[in-house]
């Protein structure tokens, strides 16, 4: 099994910052693909951020130049260092690796996701 546990959310004004972190723990093999999604009231899960293993980055358009997306592989983690956030970015914020658990055994794993609220 594996588990992703995120942190690092919470309230901020806009124009804040806020760095969040998702560590993977448990049977990992190597990790491929970690991406961080959100999920606000009401709409769909969308993607914010991804980065591959080799450290290739790709963004949502709308936190372009706001957010960067970084990885550890030697521990398993990823981050997402929000800067100038803005209302809209209020959401739960989930996220998602592509797993070898081993090298023949893949699967898709979520956290439980962690509350970003940017008030104006």
């Amino acid at each position: 099994q594996v588990q992703l546990v995120e942190s690092g959310g919470g309230s901020v004004q806009t124009g804040g910052s806020l760095r969040l972190s998702c560590a993977a723990s448990g049977t990992i093999f190597s990790i491929n693909d970690m991406t961080w999604y959100r999920q606000a009231p009401g709409k769909q899960r969308e993607l914010v951020a991804g980065i591959t293993r080799a450290n290739g980055t790709n963004y949502a358009d709308f936190v372009k130049g706001r957010f960067t997306i970084s990885r550890d592989n030697a521990k398993n983690t990823v981050l997402l260092q929000m800067n100038t956030l803005k209302p809209e970015d209020t959401a739960v914020y989930y996220c998602n690796a592509d797993v070898l658990v081993t090298p023949l055994s893949r699967n898709n794993y979520w956290g439980q996701g962690t509350q970003v609220t940017v008030s104006s």
